[in-house]
Parts: structure tokens; sequence; C-alpha cells
């Protein structure tokens, strides 16, 4: 089965033994991809994507190559952004990056700082009770974004109805593709 993906004239595509190497607009993505059982080429344009065996196991690994080199594409052209929101009852915290880390002061009161990572290449930005989280890599992008989120929700013991404090994801990017 061949699958061909159209290249836009402002990207560069790239195919190495490692993966797909995706550059426009200053941005760059590499795409850790690889099977055995599938080939892929660029070339006149577009990627091509052919798989040496007809099955279901192979399609569905061509179709996920397929969709993360897609993703790339759009990545370095357009970027990917997810918003979050911060939400407090009991006690006002206080949000800033540093490094490659985002640092929550107070946290339902907490003496010590929370701490969520910032993958390479992802730019967080903190707006008051918005926080902004950037990049052309959707996976790194999304990734950050759940980092931020699973880290800074209310412990277990409390009650989740009474401790809403946290911070959320309210947007993501639209799933069109």
């Amino acid at each position: 089965m061949i699958r061909k993906i159209e290249i836009p004239e402002e990207v560069e595509v790239e195919v190495t033994d490692a993966g797909v190497n995706v550059k426009g607009n200053g941005e760059e993505v590499n795409v850790d991809i690889g099977h055995p059982l599938v080939d892929i080429t660029s070339g006149n344009g577009s990627v091509t994507i052919e798989t040496k065996q007809d099955n279901r196991k192979v399609s569905s690994i061509s179709n996920t190559f397929k969709s993360k080199i897609e993703n790339a594409i759009e990545g370095v052209m357009e970027g990917y952004e997810y918003k979050l929101k911060l939400i407090y009852k009991h006690f006002p915290m206080e949000v800033r990056t540093q490094g490659n880390k985002l640092v929550v002061s107070n946290f339902l009161g907490e003496k010590e700082d929370r701490e969520a990572d910032i993958l390479e290449g992802v730019e967080v930005e903190v707006d008051d009770e918005d926080i902004f989280v950037r990049g052309a890599d959707k996976d790194k992008v999304g990734q950050t974004a759940a980092n931020i989120e699973s880290n800074m929700q209310a412990p277990n013991k409390k009650d989740r109805r009474v401790f809403e404090d946290g911070i959320y994801i309210v947007e993501k990017p639209s799933t069109e593709s």
C-alpha cells in the first residue's frame, strides 16, 4: 500500500535512517519513526510511505507515520497551542517559568513549590490566570500541557468537589485532519 503526502513549497522534508526532519518558517521538527516493513522516501514535492506487506497491522503503522509527518508539516507552518486555566478558591497561587520548568508557589498553601517539566522546543507563557503552551511539535506541546495539568491538581485525599484548585487544559488544537 502506498500513501503520499504533498509537501508545501515553504516546507523542507528530509528522510533519514532515524526518521523524518521537517523544516519551515524557522521551525524544525524531528519525527523519530521507522519500521522494517515500511519504507519512507521523499522527492518531487511529496513524501511516499510504502508498506512491504498488505495487512492490518502494517497498514495501521503506516497510517500513524503519515499522521505524524502531516502533524510535523502543520506544526512548522502554523504551530500548536494549548490554553490552560489557573483555578483557585482557597489560596492564591503564583505561577512562573524558571528555565525548563513551570513553578507554582502556594498551591493549596503548600510550603514547597510544585514544578512541571517544559519539554525542549516548547514555549510557555503565563498571562495572569491563563497559561499558553506553544510549539511546532504536537507531541511535545501536548505532553508539556499534560505535565502541567497532572502536577497541579489537588491530592487524592482531598475532596475534588471542594478543592477544585489546580491548572486545567481548557483549549487544545482541533483534530480536523
